[in-house]
């Protein structure tokens, strides 16, 4: 199975994308929907979350990990290979900067998402890998992923709060932006308005679904053994009342959530 957690229900972003491009897989999904969001935590305690997660996705028999959450990525990626090491464990911002960086034509990005991901600098500091010469500029929106995760995703509030958040953004000229959130895809649409179509919205769940794809291609001994069949498992840690009809709503499809508490 394909293992994919995220601090919520945002991750089932990279659900659908993984879907997408990786249909023939099973996969098992957790959603930490009683602690969320993981954006505003400590380091320490992000991290503690993000190992609790993948060892039940471990327990539940993923052979591979994919950390949806931006906030566990940036601050608790390193330590989980560390302490899981042997597991492939992908996270979604690396291939998010990678198609940033291939992407844009005048070096000026732009990265959206929560206060964890944004002072973590970790975006900023995977573009510099590359080469010198980017301007990275960020901004923390974290009423994002509230807005979110009660579906208003074209309410006039949201509207009003997007404007709020990248009235600065617009104004200094970048031409990509990295959506560092797996909650902030599903306020494209008024994101891409805010901005302007001249800007390129890079979209991490997209990215790491064709990164998983290109290794599984090459490493045949793990895509072995991965279970194929549609019999997903979506599980979270709690069932708010609209759960279920906003997974519908995202992933077009009816899902069986299961309660479990870490």
């Amino acid at each position: 199975m394909i293992g994919i957690f995220d601090s919520g229900i945002g991750g089932l972003t990279v659900v659908k994308e993984v879907l997408k491009h990786l249909p023939e897989y099973q996969m098992v999904y957790f959603g930490d929907t009683a602690r969320t969001p993981y954006g505003n935590k400590s380091k320490s305690t992000i991290i503690k979350y993000a190992i609790q997660d993948t060892k039940f996705l471990l327990d539940k028999g993923a052979k591979i990990i994919i950390v949806a959450c931006n906030s566990a990525s940036a601050v608790a990626a390193e330590e989980l290979k560390r302490q899981f090491e042997g597991v492939p464990i992908f996270e979604v911002i690396t291939p998010a900067v990678n198609k940033a960086v291939a992407v844009t034509k005048n070096k000026r990005l732009g990265v959206i998402g929560t206060r964890a991901t944004t002072s973590s600098n970790v975006y900023q500091d995977k573009i510099k890998q590359h080469q010198n010469g980017y301007t990275i500029i960020s901004k923390a929106c974290p009423l994002f992923v509230p807005l979110a995760e009660e579906g208003w995703t074209d309410k006039p509030v949201t509207k009003m709060v997007a404007k709020k958040y990248l009235y600065h953004l617009k104004l200094q000229n970048i031409d990509t932006l990295i959506l560092g959130c797996t909650h902030y895809p599903l306020l494209k649409e008024i994101i891409q308005i805010k901005m302007g179509k001249q800007v390129t919205l890079v979209d991490p769940a997209e990215e790491v679904a064709q990164e998983i794809k290109k290794y599984l291609a090459k490493n045949k001994e793990i895509e072995k053994k991965l279970a194929k069949n549609s019999n997903h498992e979506f599980y979270f840690s709690d069932i708010a009342p609209h759960l279920t009809e906003l997974a519908h709503k995202w992933l077009g499809q009816i899902i069986t959530p299961i309660q479990f508490n870490l």
